[in-house]
């Protein structure tokens, strides 16, 4: 069986600052494309891995937000990332917190205002 989410888009108003802000907190270059409509940044996205690919996208219909759905970028250390945070221009809004055998979390505000998470997966996964 598939993981059911196979795709997610992160909206922001300023594309470049955002493209910088989780390039420069996830240490990855994104891809960024302009459609004419609308702009995407996508990131690094591996088909024959686990995970969902997804991208930032900059266009009329899409606000930043604070609520609702929240996207979880998979870390292989939290204490290695949260520290890029409010260097880069985001908020830590909760740090490190266990969730028992499924690993640690932690929730961050982008520059966008978005609200989202790293999950740090228990040693051995």
């Amino acid at each position: 069986m598939n993981n059911p989410v196979h795709w997610f888009e992160i909206p922001v108003t300023d594309m470049a600052r955002a493209q910088k802000f989780y390039e420069t907190i996830l240490d990855q270059k994104l891809d960024l494309r302009d459609f004419g409509n609308f702009v995407m940044a996508w990131f690094p996205s591996h088909p024959s891995q686990p995970g969902s690919g997804g991208t930032l996208i900059k266009a009329e219909s899409y606000l930043p937000s604070y609520e609702g759905s929240l996207v979880y970028f998979g870390v292989a250390e939290i204490d290695d990332v949260l520290p890029k945070i409010e260097p880069a221009g985001g908020k830590v809004l909760n740090a490190k917190t266990s969730i028992g055998e499924y690993g640690f979390v932690a929730h961050f505000e982008d520059t966008e205002g978005n609200r989202v998470a790293f999950h740090q997966p228990p040693a051995g996964m």
